[in-house]
């Protein structure tokens, strides 16, 4: 499991891209630099990272799931996710 921090830490950046998209997209068209620059670190979308909704594991994600590879096993083998399942050939 994740540190409860690190989870806040991503869904403050989150946050503050969304607030900030527009604002971002208007001044790149715009192509004023200066003012680019004023704007937080943490509204850059670059700045964001994946990580589990389960456990928050920033690494291993599984986009299509949006869990980490250790809950997806888990869960594919407990037969929760629905039309997946273990491969035998």
């Amino acid at each position: 499991m994740a540190k409860e921090s690190m989870k806040a830490r991503e869904v403050k950046r989150a946050k503050m891209v969304a607030k900030y998209a527009e604002k971002r997209a208007q001044l790149k068209a715009e192509g004023n630099y200066e003012a680019l620059q004023a704007i937080p670190k943490n509204a850059s979308p670059v700045r964001m990272h994946n990580r589990c909704k389960l456990t928050g594991r920033p690494k291993g994600y599984i986009r299509q799931f949006g869990i980490s590879r250790i809950q997806f096993r888990e869960m594919a083998s407990n037969g929760l996710i629905p039309g997946v399942k273990k491969a035998s050939w």
